[in-house]
């Protein structure tokens, strides 16, 4: 009989040199047509699209392997169960967490957030306390924090921004203090692209003993993570984000502090025992994974791991890296495009404005040509505000776009002043 392994059949190859056109037959999607011209997908920093060797991870364990996971005695539970701790022990490797149990599955990065705000906030933060965030957050790092501040009478701080978008670090410094008891940041922001320097940042709050969480679900799709070396306290990313299935995610925690965090929620799974009187909590990661999770999804994260290293990350980085430069100096050259976000260090993300022209016309007519682009305030309102819009289009890139693709783009963005001038 086959191994899974084998039955696997579409594994792509080591990347020597980075032949986009050839990654691109990894990702299905990119083949078909939208309108009546090629699909330009430029919605990444949303959703990144799923290689065949990702499908195909899912597909065999539906086909094979489907089951519920742990206590089963069975041989399908077993395989289940190791495939999704499998997947589990890939993502210690791929953040180079110190333990594997540090590294909780959840639904998303949002979800991660909330577990964080639940299980550490609602224990440690008290009356008066201060929470430091920044002015580029995502709603997902701002909405929870606001809860919490709300329930225990905290108070939340924001560190400002200039008009590149870049934090204003010496404002930070100055928000940090004895009453400090949380900071949260965006490792990238989703509405400008900005590449925060949280290390820099985690040190300085560390100097007064605050825990800090880094949302990285902008960052993991393009970048290696060293959670150790950043010594963050949480990390959380979505697997949806970096070529995974949607369901999929991690927030990374340090064990010392998730041993002293309550649960998330409750029932199956996250307990040792339970009578009427008492109910003794399982251990690490247990502690946080109530009830069935979303296996394939989970073991599909897994693959994507997989498939990031065999086509090379640092290869992929540096490719993103010149095409998101190449498209700047596009659509930069456009008379009427006005570039929103202009930090020193960028990654992925691409937002603009046109005058006297909403962002959601600009994506339905592109959406007419192919492209795939996001128009609105990207869960960034308070970005939107600092800048004087009501929202932007952005293109976010991934490594199977292509100068082409920009050029199509920027030729589409010039028809569109062209009809609304």
């Amino acid at each position: 009989m086959a191994t899974l392994e084998q039955l696997i059949t579409i594994k792509p190859k080591p990347v020597e040199v980075w032949d986009v056109e050839r990654i691109r037959k990894d990702f299905p999607v990119l083949s078909q047509t939208v309108h009546g011209n090629p699909l330009v997908y430029l919605d990444n920093a949303a959703s990144s699209q799923v290689p065949q060797m990702v499908i195909e991870r899912g597909s065999q364990y539906l086909k094979h392997e489907h089951s519920n996971i742990h206590r089963g005695v069975h041989y399908l539970s077993m395989k289940a169960t190791n495939a999704y701790e499998g997947a589990r022990e890939k993502v210690k490797r791929f953040i180079n967490a110190g333990d594997v149990r540090e590294c909780i599955f959840v639904r998303g990065a949002t979800e991660g957030i909330n577990l964080v705000m639940h299980g550490y906030g609602r224990k440690f933060i008290r009356q008066g306390d201060e929470i430091i965030i920044s002015a580029m957050e995502h709603h997902a790092n701002i909405v929870p924090w606001q809860m919490l501040c709300e329930e225990k009478n905290a108070k939340l701080r924001v560190i400002p921004m200039n008009d590149a978008g870049e934090l204003l670090l010496d404002e930070y410094d100055a928000l940090l203090n004895e009453r400090t008891k949380f900071v949260a940041i965006a490792h990238v922001s989703n509405a400008l692209g900005t590449v925060n320097p949280i290390k820099e940042m985690i040190d300085r709050a560390h100097k007064y003993g605050v825990p800090v969480l880094i949302d990285g679900a902008q960052w993991v799709p393009h970048n290696s993570v060293d959670v150790q070396d950043l010594d963050c306290d949480f990390y959380a990313f979505s697997g949806h984000k970096m070529f995974a299935p949607t369901g999929s995610g991690v927030v990374y925690g340090k064990a010392a502090l998730l041993e002293k965090m309550n649960p998330f929620q409750g029932g199956g799974d996250m307990i040792k025992s339970v009578t009427f009187e008492k109910t003794i909590y399982a251990d690490l990661p247990n502690k946080f994974e109530a009830g069935t999770p979303a296996i394939a999804s989970q073991i599909g994260l897994g693959a994507a791991i997989d498939y990031l290293n065999i086509i090379g990350r640092e290869k992929a980085a540096a490719y993103e890296h010149e095409l998101l430069h190449y498209a700047t100096e596009r659509l930069s050259a456009i008379e009427g495009v006005r570039i929103i976000g202009t930090a020193r260090e960028k990654l992925g993300v691409l937002s603009f404005v046109i005058e006297d022209i909403h962002p959601h016309d600009i994506g339905t007519i592109l959406d007419q040509r192919g492209i795939a682009v996001r128009a609105g305030h990207h869960c960034a309102q308070p970005v939107m505000q600092r800048f004087k819009v009501p929202a932007t289009a952005r293109a976010s890139f991934a490594f199977y776009n292509t100068r082409e693709e920009v050029d199509i783009l920027g030729s589409a963005i010039e028809k569109v002043i062209e009809v609304f001038g």
